[in-house]
């Protein structure tokens, strides 16, 4: 995976620039790497809940994805943790259809967004790149759902239509490209719109993954950004480097 060009970066706003340049070059040199086309597992669990056939699975060895991703769909059920307000009722871990938001969404409003939209949910869905935004609203015109996409920063949300309360969010590898000095925006902007109980749930890589000084995301720095919500699930990822699926829970306050 290419790295971004921040080694020179001497101020914040120089390196929320070279980020930004660095994004917009992968779309303009061809197809990002996060936009795989393919719904992760992990978020059909938590939409979809998983049945007794996917733990016979799970068992066996076989369908790994979706048995890595149950402890994000059932926010722990596993362990004995009951799931609140926003369990499905169906016994399975599924959410019940909300309000979703998209964080970093690229172009794949023609998988996630498209998918949660498919499902029921009312999707808004944010990305810096303009060329993003606008390839994701062909993809969702072309399937024929309503997607309200926003070109923006997510870490300046009160600058964009998207006041929620939201119900779920979803960031694949967003927030652990980050500057470290937008962090806590971020986090604070999410904590701004959650609905009670509502859940974030999270892909991102580990610290050194791209060589630069800053990227990457740990357990514990979510614990420390994300005041009032509960980690409740870390589960590794199959690539080839350090990569984490995680989910938050908001608190009911």
């Amino acid at each position: 995976m290419d790295k971004p060009n921040t080694t020179d970066a001497g101020t914040e706003r120089d390196l929320e620039e070279a980020v930004r340049r660095a994004l917009e070059s992968y779309y303009r040199d061809g197809k990002p790497p996060w936009d795989t086309g393919v719904t992760p597992p992990e978020l059909v669990a938590l939409i979809e809940g998983h049945s007794e056939r996917d733990g016979e699975r799970d068992g066996e060895g076989n369908a790994a994805g979706n048995g890595r991703a149950h402890g994000a769909g059932d926010g722990g059920a596993e362990n004995g943790r009951a799931d609140g307000a926003r369990d499905g009722g169906a016994g399975n871990g599924a959410l019940p259809p909300g309000r979703a938001l998209e964080l970093g969404c690229g172009t794949g409003t023609g998988t996630n967004a498209v998918y949660l939209a498919r499902h029921g949910w009312e999707v808004v869905a944010v990305d810096l790149v303009d060329r993003a935004i606008e390839e994701a609203r062909v993809r969702a015109d072309a399937a024929g759902v309503a997607v309200r996409l926003l070109q923006g920063d997510v870490t300046r949300l009160d600058e964009l239509d998207a006041p929620g309360p939201y119900d779920l969010f979803f960031d694949l590898s967003c927030f652990c490209g980050i500057p470290p000095h937008r962090r806590d925006a971020y986090a604070a902007g999410l904590t701004r719109r959650a609905a009670p109980g509502s859940r974030l749930l999270m892909f991102g890589y580990g610290p050194g993954t791209l060589g630069d000084t800053f990227s990457g995301v740990t357990a514990d720095e979510l614990r420390a950004r994300f005041e009032g919500w509960e980690l409740v699930d870390v589960t590794p990822g199959t690539n080839p480097f350090p990569t984490f699926w995680f989910t938050l829970q908001a608190g009911n306050a």
